[in-house]
């Protein structure tokens, strides 16, 4: 079989009795050794690259002393092939002006601020890791969105094989179709998917299952700049509000009719309850077929919009993923599934506010979740911080998936703003280790590593930046510098990857006993977009696997699988 880094592309429906197009094989730059005989100290097992490869992105938040709610609520980013090269992009979000006053942080970037794309130029260094630069794109996308951003979500609507982006603001959102020449029109007037509100997440989902990319938008509260609230903190001095002092807004789905254009059904549809929207993901939670929508919301009960049909049905409570397992509503916002115990089926995880802790709800098969956070330790290990952005990623490759989160508090921390701290939100991410799906452990990193280092994290999008096999992370800081955190984990696993057909596909191996499987998507965490391919790490097991690929009905079974590589299947 030939090895190939560049090849045609054939759609998954097209898949069964297909060939498959190309093996990417590890190059260098996943070879990681070190001097023999040399004994060092445990290094950080991510390695903060954003600056040395050129990722000078700053996000701006706008603030100007007054405590406007939005200031400390964005932003994210996307991790995306926005070229079609084979390798991944970044998209990152940016804010804005918002009220009269002089802003605490003047804007990095020159005025009039925008979002900004960052095209992959790296390449394999000859003494391993990664070379190259990240290529500031942003003058030649054309189209731009100029909001007060939020997040963004990636898919790929007209269905031309380029990834298209939504992005959300604080105000009219904005549809960028991708061309194709590196450069994106603005559609959201001809599309019909604007919204002036405030939205946060939204996803790129095939709810009808007519073939085409609708589009969820979560919105936030009603909220107007000239009407913000004036609240106080435990000690009487200015601060944040929380979402309670706003009324709760309604989401928007809009259908794809298949010529550009979009019309919007959330009602008819039976998405009619307002809420507080922070978090989105689409996956089939019933396992029936039919794509549902989980929406995570900030202070009261979250929503599972259970599909029946093209229709849907409000079902989180009896499926237990409304309230946490002692029946509290939480402060919800990011949002990750994935099967977590290698059980086979997906399991959920929500982010929420510090003296709340994380929740992990486990898949009891039929629909059904169980809160399963204190019993495999995470209620413990995540009670301090406030979680935004979060993913499962197999860190070391071992078949088990690790958590992590960004953290950044939402009321200030009054031993930082005693300091005189002029955003007194700082905390630490954390990595917490799955311990072959009994117990999640935090690990130790340095405290002079990127998860030692304090920020007001939020937006996080997973995905392999150098092409080694392993998770990297773009971690979009509130007011502060992005980060682009390269995975360096020494004594790796094995790992199957598989790039191409587009989200939806769920792929699966066999090995050491266990099944590994993984769903392709692009949706989750918080305000982000990650990498739409799939890696299935194998722990020691280093031999051929037998790969399963599903969508739907469509089945395909692929034999001797060599490992350390992409499979890459085209359109």
């Amino acid at each position: 079989m030939r090895f190939s880094s560049v090849a045609p592309r054939r759609s998954l429906p097209a898949l069964a009795g297909s060939a498959l197009v190309a093996l990417v094989a590890l190059g260098s730059c996943g070879e990681r050794s070190a001097a023999p005989g040399a004994e060092e100290a445990a290094p950080p097992i991510f390695v903060d690259r954003a600056e040395e490869l050129g990722l000078d992105f700053v996000h701006f938040n706008g603030m100007t002393g007054d405590f406007l709610y939005p200031e400390m609520m964005g932003a994210g980013g996307a991790l995306l092939d926005y070229d079609d090269d084979g390798d991944l992009d970044l998209f990152l979000v940016q804010g804005a002006r918002l009220g009269s006053g002089t802003p605490v942080f003047p804007p990095e970037h020159p005025e009039p601020l925008s979002d900004r794309l960052y095209r992959n130029d790296l390449e394999p260094a000859r003494s391993g890791g990664v070379g190259g630069r990240l290529v500031d794109r942003t003058a030649r996308m054309g189209a731009l969105s100029t909001g007060y951003g939020m997040g963004v979500a990636a898919g790929d609507y007209d269905a031309d094989g380029l990834a298209d982006l939504y992005v959300t603001n604080l105000g009219p959102n904005t549809l960028l179709r991708n061309l194709g020449d590196g450069t994106f029109a603005d559609e959201t007037a001809a599309s019909g998917t604007g919204d002036d509100r405030w939205s946060v997440p939204a996803t790129f989902v095939d709810f009808d299952r007519d073939g085409r990319l609708d589009l969820f938008v979560g919105n936030y509260v009603e909220y107007r700049v000239d009407a913000d609230k004036t609240c106080f903190g435990p000690t009487g001095a200015r601060d944040y509000c929380g979402p309670t002092a706003y009324p709760g807004a309604r989401d928007r789905l809009f259908r794809n009719l298949g010529d550009g254009s979009f019309t919007e059904v959330a009602s008819a549809a039976g998405i009619d309850r307002p809420g507080r929207t922070l978090g989105a993901i689409a996956h089939d939670f019933d396992a029936d077929g039919w794509p549902e929508l989980y929406v995570a919301n900030d202070g009261e009960a979250n929503f599972l919009w259970l599909n029946r049909g093209g229709r849907f049905e409000e079902a989180a409570l009896p499926s237990g993923t409304a309230l946490d397992g002692a029946g509290r509503p939480q402060a919800s916002m990011g949002v990750a599934v994935a099967d977590f115990d290698n059980d086979g089926d997906d399991d959920l995880l929500l982010t929420h506010l510090s003296g709340e802790s994380n929740t992990l709800y486990r898949n009891e098969g039929g629909g059904r979740f169980a809160d399963a956070s204190r019993g495999v330790g995470l209620t413990a290990a995540s009670l301090r911080p406030t979680g935004f952005g979060a993913a499962w990623v197999d860190v070391d490759l071992d078949g088990w998936l690790d958590l992590i989160t960004v953290n950044g508090a939402v009321k200030a921390l009054e031993e930082q703003r005693r300091v005189g701290d002029p955003h007194p939100l700082k905390q630490r991410k954390q990595l917490l280790r799955n311990l072959d799906g009994g117990r999640f452990e935090e690990a130790s990193e340095p405290l002079d590593g990127p998860f030692g280092r304090e920020a007001v994290g939020r937006g996080l999008a997973l995905g392999d930046v150098d092409g080694d096999g392993d998770g990297d992370l773009l971690v979009v800081n509130n007011g502060g510098a992005a980060e682009l955190l390269i995975n360096r984990a020494t004594d790796l696993g094995g790992w199957v990857g598989v790039a191409g057909p587009p989200p939806g596909f769920r792929a699966s191996v066999q090995a050491a006993g266990l099944v590994r499987s993984a769903l392709s998507r692009r949706d989750g965490s918080y305000a982000s977009a990650r990498d739409a391919r799939v890696v299935l790490g194998l722990g020691a097991h280093r031999g051929p696997v037998d790969l399963r690929l599903e969508r739907g009905e469509r089945r395909l079974v692929i034999r001797s699988v060599p490992t350390r590589r992409y499979l890459v299947f085209g359109r």
